[in-house]
């Protein structure tokens, strides 16, 4: 009934389904957890899903308008994910908002460090130790972690916006 007030910013809301469905389906992958030594916690897969999630953000950016538009799609699905999972979870009204705006906040954050490492104003291996271990990790799984994101970031990186509105990140 006052679903006017209330319209999204893309005009399908389907739009960044796809991408989602490949940045998420990219952060479970067993690797992370194992050779990475990323937690295999809510936190520690939150923490991978917005590492990647913020990389392809960083790539839309580069891509200008265009990217834009898919940035803005990529973002408002990880918002309505990140709405549903926590309100399964069992997060009601008073709460949930503040908590969806926290998380958004993190991937605002972890955008900005990728941002900075992919245009070489950020060490890369540092960048990956802030945006996926809250404390102490090894230097083989730094190391696995920082070089699977620079793999994956070569790989977006040299993917049209097309390919990445579809969910091909490979």
């Amino acid at each position: 009934m006052l679903s006017f007030l209330f319209r999204g910013l893309t005009a399908d809301p389907h739009r960044g389904t796809a991408l989602f469905d490949a940045v998420t389906a990219k952060a479970r992958e067993p690797h992370w957890y194992v050779e990475g030594t990323v937690p295999d916690t809510l936190d520690g897969r939150f923490a991978v899903l917005t590492t990647i999630t913020a990389l392809v953000l960083a790539r839309l950016e580069q891509a200008g308008e265009r990217g834009s538009g898919a940035s803005v799609a990529l973002t408002e699905r990880f918002i309505e994910v990140m709405e549903s999972e926590h309100r399964e979870l069992g997060l009601g009204d008073p709460t949930l908002g503040k908590t969806v705006r926290k998380l958004v906040g993190s991937l605002a954050r972890r955008t900005e460090l990728w941002r900075l490492a992919v245009e070489g104003q950020r060490e890369w291996n540092e960048a990956a130790r802030n945006s996926l271990y809250k404390e102490g990790v090894s230097t083989d799984g730094l190391l696995h972690s920082a070089e699977a994101l620079k793999t994956f970031w070569s790989k977006v990186q040299g993917a049209s916006v097309v390919a990445l509105e579809e969910g091909r990140l490979q």
